[in-house]
């Protein structure tokens, strides 16, 4: 079994680098996600005892008081460090510019979502799974979805 320091890539993608004990995250430790969020944790015997997760982009979760993207400051994290965009000019989300969104399918935070198939793949299109029907039913109803019809603009008469 895994003794010492080390590192160990789960089937998802997801990587662990840190103490290991008869097998087990033990000791300090930390998991980086395939989409750039790691969790930083304090194991006994795979289990984190105490830890913090920080976003891709540097926002770190704070369980208790957590302000981000609130009902009161609804701010995407990279407005709150470099402001807000000048009148006129919506910033969709915390990537200016945003990822541009396959037709027909959802941005759903983690990868793209095709309501067709049901599938959810990462943005660099691994699939990642299958979506339930709570999760389709959210999806539809929350996330950013890819254009599906032009608008041309019209002279008025």
């Amino acid at each position: 079994r895994m003794e010492g320091q080390g590192s160990y890539t789960l089937p998802t993608g997801t990587e662990y680098r840190g103490a290991l004990k008869d097998g087990m995250f033990h000791g300090e430790g930390e998991l980086l996600f395939p989409n750039g969020g790691r969790y930083r944790a304090i194991w006994h015997r795979g289990v984190p005892t105490q830890g913090k997760y920080t976003f891709a982009d540097g926002l770190e979760y704070k369980d208790k008081k957590w302000h981000y993207c609130d009902g009161y400051d609804r701010r995407f994290y990279t407005e709150i460090c470099s402001g807000l965009k000048p009148a006129g000019i919506s910033q969709l989300t915390n990537l200016d510019p945003p990822r541009k969104i396959p037709e027909g399918c959802y941005d759903c935070g983690d990868g793209f979502y095709n309501p067709e198939t049901r599938v959810i793949v990462d943005y660099k299109f691994r699939f990642l799974r299958n979506a339930d029907d709570d999760e389709h039913e959210w999806i539809i109803r929350t996330c950013r979805k890819a254009w599906d019809e032009t608008t041309d603009h019209k002279a008025k008469p």
